[in-house]
């Protein structure tokens, strides 16, 4: 079994004010930053503005966006990571290039999202007005999801591992939604981190309903503490 996180972890909120990051994490260290991404104002940015530090292309996703709500939460997320990177690589936030790795199953650049220069390794994931980004010096896998309404809670179940569904069926239908959020972020951690994505959906790998995820090949996960009706885990790749 993993061990909780294990090394060096660091938990930090990303705020109005321009973050000071300090040195990048060397190794399996990580840092974990948390965004409300209904803020108007990240890192002294108004996320409305054209001044906001986005790509073009990340301006066009925003803008493909049907909802308000979610183009606003796309770009405060997206300007949060690029303060982050911004800072661990003493660049500008607007000079951060981001690229894609190759796709473990095809080779397409579709992977895990990676800086194009030289830099920490991260991940984003951000959800219901929550954005977790996780920095490493070492592969990582990080998402964050709300506790789903019992009925969607019901529909998203059978996507899971047949053990993982008879462990949530024996649980009361109160307990189900959180333990099922549970489950789905360190699946989703872990696809992040491996660069697989939900191209195959979640029901591999068994990552179990218990207090501590069943271990993984090359990588640990582990449960991260998020706000109220929140859950959030974080996959790291091990040595060797």
């Amino acid at each position: 079994m993993p061990e909780r996180v294990r090394t060096r972890f660091a938990v930090r909120t990303l705020d109005g004010a321009f973050p000071e990051p300090g040195p990048p994490p060397l190794g399996d260290e990580v840092v974990l930053w948390w965004l409300d991404t209904d803020r108007e104002v990240v890192g002294g940015y108004p996320v409305a503005s054209q001044e906001a530090p986005l790509s073009p292309a990340e301006r066009e996703r925003s803008a493909r966006l049907r909802r308000p709500a979610d183009r606003h939460r796309y770009r405060a997320a997206h300007v949060g990571l690029r303060l982050i990177l911004g800072g661990y690589t003493g660049l500008a936030a607007e000079a951060v290039r981001l690229a894609r790795e190759g796709c473990p199953c095809c080779g397409e650049p579709h992977g895990r999202p990676a800086l194009a220069d030289a830099g920490p390794h991260f991940s984003l994931s951000h959800s219901c007005g929550r954005a977790l980004i996780a920095v490493s010096g070492v592969r990582v896998g990080a998402d964050v999801e709300g506790v789903p309404q019992p009925a969607i809670a019901e529909e998203l179940l059978p996507a899971l591992h047949p053990r993982e569904q008879r462990a949530l069926r024996a649980l009361p239908d109160a307990d189900r939604p959180a333990v099922l959020a549970r489950i789905w972020t360190r699946k989703e951690a872990y696809l992040k981190a491996t660069g697989v994505g939900l191209a195959y959906g979640v029901a591999d790998p068994y990552v179990g309903a218990s207090a501590v995820p069943a271990a993984q090949r090359k990588f640990t996960v582990h449960d991260v503490a998020a706000p109220s009706s929140f859950a959030a885990a974080i996959a790291l790749a091990t040595a060797g």
